[in-house]
């Protein structure tokens, strides 16, 4: 994943700095380096994935100007023949060394430009000025936070800034940063014009641009792997994999012992397509032993988030320690698009958009977060097809009265797709989802659940949990988990937006836990 650190002035106590940089070398195993940069220092760990030779080690310098990047620019290969054409030098096989030309030549319009998943800081050394930003979702992340002096500190995680900054923040996803003012260049979001392709169309549209953002997402110089949970979303990114690689991918599945859903539907697609197929086990103790470290290594106190976290963590942390696949696929980002077991509720189309609308700008600090760091704290890249911008922004402009749930089957644009093509058996392409924590073991939560029942009375629950605000703990689960992340973020916790639930202004909604199974309307999905 790499990780970079830009602190934009004098270094008010080295030691903290170098304590705080190193807090993320998991990120980037491979090599370290930090460069002056004008009074200030840009930092970065690598994990050599394109450019795999000492030459595309970071921070990159031209002209003048300095640039560390964590990021995966797809088809660079084109920008970088035309940035040679004028005269410009490259050393290596890495694609985040056309950032700095890219930026000569063009300024910040040059983040619209990227067709990327990225978080980079840029020197200037012709002004003296610092430039950051972040691609439009937040797939790659980026914090910052001002030191005593007031100096601007940009870098991967949160952990890097707690004890310099008081206060830490995301990044705004596609915006940049620049003479002190945070600019929005991309919101993919947003909806210009309603595009009103037919539902036939509209399929063949998502079918052929969900295509292109697995291919793309396949080249590396590093072995790639899949995270497999059986259900539709992974199941469709390594089915379209499966049929673009010469060899069979590899994939990745896990459960709990005793009840996971989804194992043996991953079984059923693995063999289906035809990967090489490892399934990882957890148990009870697995769960609990790895809350704690869990929550550190998110920054985060929200339910589902953390739920949905162990279970990646450990598959993730058994395919660091037990192969070479340093490049990992995900499902990710399809239920903002089109739908969660809870937007069937949605009372009208328009309110099914703003929904959406609402998600895709809080990814950053939810699921995306989750794969991000999950995957990176074992030395791993995520890629996540779903987030591709030309796919993102297609759905997103579809006219939500096709999206909406009127067809009796949630995701309904998606698995008519890909109907009949031969991708996935008919049983997986129209299985009812479940909820990712569930579907590692309906037992897992009901574990997370009794444990924190165990670390709180009644009486110690009411007490402690009003020590908290924005948003107070409702459950002794959620004061377990608010505890813990303040032990490591103290004062923190405005970096997320909130609890992830259903909305509760919608009938049907109004629920006490943010997990599917609650719902009137989650039926089959946990079989």
């Amino acid at each position: 994943m790499c990780s970079v650190f830009g602190y934009c002035g004098k270094v008010a106590d080295r030691d903290a700095f170098e304590t705080c940089f190193y807090r993320t070398k998991s990120r980037g195993p491979d090599d370290s380096r930090e460069i002056a940069a004008g009074d200030g220092v840009l930092a970065f760990h690598r994990l050599s994935i394109m450019g795999l030779s000492p030459e595309g080690m970071q921070p990159f310098s031209m002209a003048g100007c300095i640039a560390v990047c964590n990021g995966e620019l797809y088809g660079f290969e084109k920008e970088r023949e035309r940035l040679r054409s004028l005269g410009y030098e490259f050393r290596s096989g890495s694609d985040c060394e056309i950032i700095i030309p890219m930026y000569l030549e063009y300024g910040t319009d040059m983040f619209r430009m990227l067709d990327a998943e990225f978080a980079c800081v840029i020197y200037d050394g012709r002004s003296g000025e610092f430039i950051a930003a972040r691609d439009p979702i937040g797939i790659r992340p980026l914090y910052f936070g001002y030191d005593a002096g007031g100096t601007i500190m940009f870098a991967s995680e949160a952990k890097n800034l707690v004890g310099l900054s008081k206060k830490v923040t995301p990044f705004p996803p596609g915006h940049f940063y620049k003479g002190g003012k945070f600019v929005r260049y991309s919101d993919p979001a947003a909806v210009t014009a309603v595009c009103h392709d037919s539902v036939e169309d509209a399929c063949r549209a998502i079918r052929e641009k969900l295509i292109r953002g697995v291919e793309k997402r396949l080249v590396s110089d590093a072995k790639v792997g899949f995270l497999l949970s059986g259900g539709l979303d992974s199941s469709l990114v390594c089915a379209i994999a499966a049929r673009k690689s010469e060899k069979p991918i590899k994939t990745f599945a896990i459960g709990m012992s005793e009840d996971a859903i989804d194992l043996k539907y991953a079984r059923e697609v693995a063999d289906f397509i035809g990967s090489d197929h490892t399934e990882v086990y957890m148990t009870p103790g697995d769960v609990t032993d790895s809350l704690e470290d869990v929550i550190h290594l998110l920054g985060t106190y929200d339910i589902t988030t953390i739920r949905a976290s162990i279970g990646m963590y450990l598959v993730c942390r058994a395919i660091h320690k037990l192969t070479d696949v340093r490049v990992i696929l995900t499902g990710e980002i399809s239920d903002e698009l089109f739908g969660y077991k809870y937007t069937d509720f949605a009372p009208s189309p328009e309110e099914f958009q703003k929904e959406a609308e609402k998600r895709v700008r809080e990814l950053h600090m939810y699921d995306v977060l989750r794969a991000d760091r999950c995957i990176s704290v074992n030395s791993l890249e995520a890629r996540v097809p779903f987030g591709d911008l030309d796919f993102v922004k297609y759905v997103m402009s579809l006219d939500p009265g096709i999206k909406v749930n009127r067809y009796g089957k949630g995701k309904y644009l998606l698995r008519h797709a890909f109907e009949g093509l031969g991708y996935l058996p008919d049983g997986i392409l129209w299985r009812e989802k479940a909820a990712f924590s569930d579907a590692v073991g309906h037992s897992m939560v009901d574990i997370l659940k009794e444990y924190a029942e165990n670390v709180y009375s009644d009486g110690e629950f009411e007490t402690l949990r009003r020590k908290y605000k924005d948003p107070e703990p409702f459950t002794k689960e959620s004061l377990l988990y608010r505890e813990i992340f303040e032990k490591y973020y103290r004062g923190q916790s405005g970096m997320i937006a909130g609890y992830w639930m259903p909305n509760k202004s919608w009938k049907g909604c109004d629920v006490n836990d943010p997990s599917a199974r609650v719902l009137s309307n989650y039926g089959d999905s946990g079989k």
